[in-house]
């Protein structure tokens, strides 16, 4: 008999409910093009997978902090890619992605509720979950009363639709939380994907006043540097926050391995990859987005980020069997919380051969 084990409550896992529509969409003849999730399909970068070999060779354990050059790489990225300012490399903490994150985030942070974006990607709500935290889908602090929450995450450019929140929007929020106490935690892993506005970093001067305390930004360098593979996050923000956590975190043996801090470091020390991957994304989106509205999608906000938030009025489900009937493979909206019932998202992430072979398809 196996012996009894109390695993927390969780959703069933987005892409396990999609795996009948998957088989569907690879009976196509000329095979499926897989637009559900934001894997990248772009080479890591020739600098990156070099540094990758220069700390193959170190036996030793790394640190959790990881080394300093990663951390003043990590400043000096942010001050040069999106404006921000006062930074201190000590309050940078490497995270193994940034799933890992989000998931544990309200775990290490003691966090006994959780506000969560009323679209928003399915692991703030497992985290809560794993929390054993009550959780909230709110976009307006209106909806919110007096409550005051443990902590509340903002996601913008969003994951699933792409929007940006503007600065009076953040600002709002970080004035408001600190108000009741509340942390804010800002998802941030599209921050350098604007296509129709530019997004701004909650960690900006403009939305923090100068002041980082109790505000968090997550970073992750899988989209504009390839590294999925690599899982290769930090956190960054309120120094006595990003403290607690790396105590917790040298508990935990929760660690960056070292090869992977070093192709971190020089990932953030270049720009010119971080632009050519976006000009990538660029153009799939100007093929993929006019042909879904040729074929009678309409694509709600999408103004940032790696996805089109895109409907054809009908249950999603609907749509995204539609779609694989046409061998293109998309996930749900229902993933993303209850507003995402007659949507779908579609990602940008496939190779240009099967972005021009969905545009073919849907024409």
């Amino acid at each position: 008999m196996t012996p009894a084990a109390r695993f927390p409550e969780l959703p069933d896992f987005p892409w396990d409910v999609l795996a009948d529509h998957a088989a569907r969409a690879r009976t196509h003849p000329d095979g499926v093009v897989d637009l559900s999730m934001g894997t990248p399909v772009d080479p890591v970068p020739p600098l990156v997978q070099a540094a990758l070999g220069t700390a193959a060779e170190l036996p030793g354990y790394p640190t959790t902090h990881g080394i300093p050059e990663l951390r003043e790489a990590a400043v000096a990225a942010l001050a040069r890619r999106h404006g921000v300012t006062g930074l201190d490399p000590d309050a940078v903490l490497p995270t193994i992605g940034s799933k890992e994150l989000v998931a544990w985030l309200p775990t290490l942070l003691g966090a006994r509720s959780v506000v969560i974006p009323e679209l928003a990607y399915p692991t703030y709500e497992v985290g809560a979950r794993l929390a054993g935290a009550e959780h909230t889908r709110a976009d307006g602090l209106t909806a919110l009363g007096p409550a005051a929450p443990s902590m509340i995450w903002l996601n913008s450019p969003s994951n699933p639709t792409g929007r940006v929140l503007p600065v009076e929007h953040l600002r709002k929020v970080v004035d408001w939380a600190r108000e009741r106490g509340t942390i804010v935690v800002s998802d941030e892993c599209y921050l350098a994907l604007g296509w129709e506005t530019e997004p701004v970093s909650v960690l900006h001067p403009s939305v923090s006043g100068g002041d980082l305390t109790g505000i968090l930004g997550v970073h992750s360098l899988s989209k504009t540097s390839s590294l999925a593979g690599y899982r290769a996050g930090f956190v960054t923000g309120d120094p006595a926050l990003v403290r607690g956590l790396l105590e917790v975190r040298k508990h935990a043996g929760l660690i960056v391995p070292r090869p992977v801090q070093a192709a971190m470091t020089a990932a953030l020390s270049d720009d010119t990859h971080v632009a050519a991957q976006k000009a990538r994304f660029a153009a799939r989106r100007a093929l993929l987005r006019p042909a879904l509205e040729r074929a009678g999608f309409r694509v709600d906000h999408s103004e940032a980020g790696l996805y089109l938030w895109s409907t054809r009025g009908e249950p999603a489900w609907d749509t995204v069997a539609w779609l694989a009937g046409r061998g293109i493979l998309v996930s749900s909206g229902t993933f993303y919380g209850p507003a995402g019932a007659e949507h779908v998202r579609i990602a940008l992430t496939a190779t240009d051969e099967r972005v021009e072979a969905a545009v073919n398809r849907l024409s």
